[in-house]
Parts: C-alpha cells; structure tokens; sequence
C-alpha cells in the first residue's frame, strides 16, 4: 500500500519514519511512504500556494487551482490504481478505527495536509473524505497526518508481525461490539501491594479468555458507554 502525503513541510515527518514499525514496514516494503512539497506546484518565483481570503479576513487561504494541480500529477502517475484523496480538516468526520480499516483496503491514499487559515471552498470537490481527528484545531494538518498514516498503516498485512494482536485491540470489532481493549500485566507479579490478577497466573487459556472479555466490556461501560449504545 502507498501513502502520498502531500504538504508544505515534508521535514516534518522524517523523523517519525525513521523509527519503529513503520521503518520496519517502509524497510519490508509492505508500504510506501511519498512526502510531497506542495509548494513545489505554486507559482511566480516564489511559488506562491495561497492568497488572501475574498471578502476579507485575517490569514491566508490555500488555492484551489494549485492542490488541483497538485492532485492532477499526482494521480497521473498511479495508472489506474485504485487510490483515495483525503483532505485534513477540522470541519471533517471525525476519524476511527472502522474508517481506518476501510481505507486499508485501497492502494493509495493521498493526504492534503492544510495550513494557514484554511482552504478555499472548492478544495472540497477535489477529495473523496475530509477527515478530522477530534474537535480541537491544530497548526496544520501534518499531525492529524501522521495520526491516519499510523492507524491504517498497521492494518496492512505484514505491518504488525502477529495480525492477532490487533484482534483484540481497542476499538476493534468483538462479538459485533466496539470495545476497549483488556488490562494488561507484567512483572513485577507485587508491586507496592497491587498484585496481578490471580487468573493470568493460572496458565488455564479459557478462564483467562474468559476474565479478558468481561473486564473489556466492564472497562467501555465505564470508559466509553458511548461505544455500546444500541447494542444488546
């Protein structure tokens, strides 16, 4: 799976691609990494991207006709394969695990990271999803970025090396419920009087399936009741 993120400050994800999984991923070569300049499409000597709002208004907004231009080469170069434009927005829906696995699916996905004041309207006819990752703003959509890069690039097969362990991970799919994942325990067994749990020590497979269920579903009610409304 490729991803192409299309911003004004490639720099800004280097470092965190360079470690961890997705160095192992990119390294593997079960994903590939594109950082595109935006500014690289501007125009003038100074290759300007954006301009002052009509009407008014404090800031700068991003041109349609240069992330137009920008997308069209983009996409020139991906020869029918089937690919997803994504805009970072805070006015977008907001992103999650269900979302993720839908976009694993495709072959490419293309990230429009936004900056400055926003972007102009018709940005918006240009992209399959705007998408947000919570009800707050942030300087630029380079983050949120990084946040759907890392979440989707773990569903792509080989990423993670044992594809069991994201069974049973929060948010994903158990007995048809969205639920948070169990607690988790290692040594020390006593720590300052807070023993593990007695049933993790037993070795006995099911009674621990069994414990690990019901304190994920008592942990969402809790939590995150929200994730078990409608359900039985």
């Amino acid at each position: 799976m490729k991803f192409i993120i299309l911003t004004l400050f490639p720099e800004a994800f280097e470092s965190y691609l360079n470690v961890s999984l997705l160095k192992r991923a990119l390294a593997k070569k079960f994903i590939k990494i594109e950082l595109k300049n935006l500014r690289d499409f501007g125009v003038g000597a100074h290759k300007v991207v954006d301009l002052r709002p009509y009407g008014g208004g404090a800031g700068m907004v991003l041109r349609v006709d240069i992330i137009d231009r920008a997308l069209r080469a983009i996409k020139a170069k991906q020869k029918g394969k089937k690919s997803k434009v994504i805009l970072l927005t805070p006015q977008g829906k907001v992103f999650n695990q269900k979302l993720a696995k839908q976009l694993s699916k495709v072959d490419t996905l293309i990230l429009v990271c936004g900056r400055y004041e926003g972007f102009d309207e018709r940005i918006r006819d240009l992209v399959d999803y705007e998408i947000s990752i919570g009800d707050y703003v942030l300087t630029g959509g380079e983050i949120p970025a990084l946040a759907v890069l890392d979440t989707v690039a773990r569903l792509v097969p080989g990423v993670v090396g044992k594809a069991e362990s994201l069974v049973s991970e929060s948010f994903s799919e158990s007995a048809g419920r969205r639920i948070l994942e169990y607690p988790q325990y290692t040594r020390p067994e006593n720590y300052k009087g807070k023993r593990v749990p007695k049933v993790l020590l037993t070795g006995n497979h099911a009674k621990i399936n069994e414990w690990r269920q019901k304190e994920a579903l008592k942990r969402t009610k809790k939590r995150r009741p929200d994730l078990l409304r409608g359900l039985r």
